[in-house]
């Protein structure tokens, strides 16, 4: 077994870490790293917003999960909402804990990690579902997500800015496993 510690976050304290993974493993540039950092540190101040990490017995972030209860007056939700109200599935925006980011540096992708970090954060959710967001494309997150028990609510999902549609993907709780 892999010998990162999944764990509670000090994700204001550690942001600069965490979004230089995310740098790494999305492919953002630094304007991105700059505007998502602002992103971050304002949904730490949202009721019920937790983070964990991934960390390596040297203390190096590898990886981070962050998420809360959603609430339809955030940027997020009014977004998606249209989309999942088409597609007669906007009841998953209610009673629902929404994984925000999830990512892991590509060193250290395929060990579990990243499996690690969101079933871990949704077992103490006290919602009983999840919802998030991935690029609409077939992926190996899409791929975990789906594993775990999401399905897709929505597709092609068009966020202003982002250069690609994404898919919003729901499961009920506790997360899948096996």
């Amino acid at each position: 077994m892999d010998d990162v510690a999944v764990g509670p976050l000090d994700l204001a304290g550690r942001v600069d870490e965490a979004l230089a993974v995310q740098a790494v493993a999305f492919g953002l540039s630094s304007d991105e790293v700059g505007v998502r950092r602002h992103i971050v540190l304002r949904h730490l101040g949202c009721p019920g917003a937790r983070a964990l990490g991934a960390v390596t017995p040297a203390g190096r972030l590898v990886g981070f999960v962050y998420g809360m209860p959603n609430d339809r007056g955030h940027w997020w939700s009014t977004v998606v909402e249209p989309y999942l109200r088409s597609a007669g599935q906007d009841d998953w925006l209610d009673n629902a804990f929404v994984i925000t980011e999830l990512h892991v540096h590509p060193e250290y992708q395929k060990r579990g990690i990243g499996r690690r970090l969101i079933t871990t954060i949704t077992d103490t959710a006290a919602q009983p579902r999840s919802i998030l967001s991935a690029v609409d494309v077939e992926s190996p997150a899409r791929v975990l997500y789906r594993a775990l028990g999401y399905r897709d609510l929505a597709r092609q999902v068009l966020f202003p800015s982002a250069p690609s549609p994404y898919a919003v993907m729901g499961a009920p709780l506790p997360l899948r496993r096996g």
